[in-house]
């Protein structure tokens, strides 16, 4: 079914989700913007990259976000994986500033 032979509801619905992508998209470049601030801060301490328990704390304080939401769609396991591979992604940017980039 080609675009222009949608019905004009579903084609409206696809571009709020459209908005909503370049949302998140600003959103995650903002994040890993910070996460690059925080990894030369890290290189600056002499600390590593990896913070398991900073990363705990962002789940758990997300997860109990959610719960407290009287509607949502969104499942916790669903919700912890999408923040893991972020998190993984920010940690990723962290290495690089720490491994390969001079301060």
């Amino acid at each position: 079914m080609s675009q222009k032979n949608l019905p004009k509801e579903l084609k409206k619905k696809r571009r709020e989700i459209d908005l909503i992508d370049r949302k998140l998209l600003s959103l995650l470049n903002q994040r890993l913007h910070i996460a690059l601030e925080i990894g030369k801060i890290k290189k600056q301490m002499g600390t590593k990259t990896y913070d398991p328990k900073r990363e705990k704390e962002i789940l758990e304080r997300l997860r109990l976000r959610l719960r407290s939401r009287k509607k949502t769609l969104l499942e916790e396991k669903d919700l912890e994986k999408i923040f893991r591979t972020i998190i993984s992604v920010c940690r990723k940017t962290q290495n690089v500033v720490n491994s390969e980039v001079p301060l």
